[in-house]
């Protein structure tokens, strides 16, 4: 089933949740059975979670993983957060569609300790599988589309391996036109 898998021992997710933060394997059991035996998750080394050295050493393509960013936009003393899900090859939009989308006069990615104390993840492997309910988890139109990704597992030591049109599903998801733009050369 998984074409992107590489060298990544998979086991379905729900036969390992031990592999993944506590508020993801609360999110899996509470997907649709049929979407969540579509999930798969793999144990690797927490020092190659970064996704550019994730990618190089188990022959996953770079072009099958997406990242989730923290966002924190401001509008004087009220702060909303977004989980926002861009291709590997794409950067989130932060200062203009996440910014109106957000309603903040400011906006920027999380401090790290906001990110990991508010999500219950680990940095380095916050997925949108199990943020905070009153977040929106903004989906990058390539992330929707996706027949499958590798994303965080809320630990640095796996990876989540999920079809786009899952993540599609998440409470609060959102596609948005304009959420991230391709990188450079």
């Amino acid at each position: 089933m998984w074409t992107i898998a590489g060298s990544l021992t998979l086991v379905p997710v729900l036969d390992r949740l031990d592999l993944v933060a506590d508020p993801v394997a609360t999110a899996l059991r509470a997907l649709d059975p049929s979407d969540a035996a579509r999930c798969a998750v793999a144990e690797i080394d927490p020092e190659l979670a970064d996704t550019a050295e994730f990618c190089a050493h188990y022959g996953t393509p770079l072009s099958a993983s997406a990242n989730c960013v923290v966002v924190a936009g401001r509008r004087g003393d009220t702060t909303r957060y977004a989980a926002c899900m861009v291709m590997a090859t794409e950067r989130a939009d932060v200062n203009g569609v996440i910014r109106r989308r957000l309603d903040a006069r400011r906006a920027s990615f999380a401090p790290m300790d906001d990110a990991v104390s508010s999500t219950g993840m680990e940095y380095g492997g916050i997925t949108p599988v199990g943020v905070p309910a009153d977040w929106p988890v903004l989906l990058a139109p390539s992330v929707a589309a996706a027949p499958e990704l590798v994303i965080g597992s809320g630990i640095r030591g796996s990876k989540l391996l999920v079809p786009g049109d899952v993540l599609v599903k998440l409470p609060g998801a959102e596609v948005l036109e304009g959420l991230s733009r391709p990188v450079g050369p």
